[in-house]
């Protein structure tokens, strides 16, 4: 198993223990959780556009450090937005590039 694969088994590890009865989270189901953390509040019912919301946010906020987004501002609901700074490249492999930003994120918030 490669370093990669052992930091990403951490990362649903973590989960897991976390938020699940054991069943292993998708990665939406990640990001929305990561956006509720960026967002800082907790609600009993998000509602379908808000979920996709949070999920934006969280994409947003893990490919910062790599250059795609920049935090704008927060609007008059306290809800963070992001400017895109550049388009991810045809060829990049997505699904490897979102795990790897989730892996630094939770390194960078000392969850892992």
């Amino acid at each position: 198993m490669t370093n990669f694969e052992q930091r990403w088994h951490k990362v649903l590890n973590f989960f897991k223990k976390k938020f699940t009865d054991g069943e292993e989270p998708d990665i939406d189901t990640i990001l929305f959780l990561i956006g509720i953390q960026e967002l800082g509040m907790i609600k009993p019912k998000f509602t379908k556009d808000e979920k996709v919301n949070l999920m934006h946010i969280a994409t947003c906020k893990i490919l910062e450090p790599y250059g795609y987004y920049e935090f704008s501002h927060l609007d008059e609901e306290a809800w963070p937005h992001y400017k895109r700074i550049k388009n991810l490249e045809a060829d990049t492999d997505q699904e490897t590039l979102i795990k790897e930003a989730i892996i630094n994120y939770f390194d960078d918030q000392d969850l892992i």
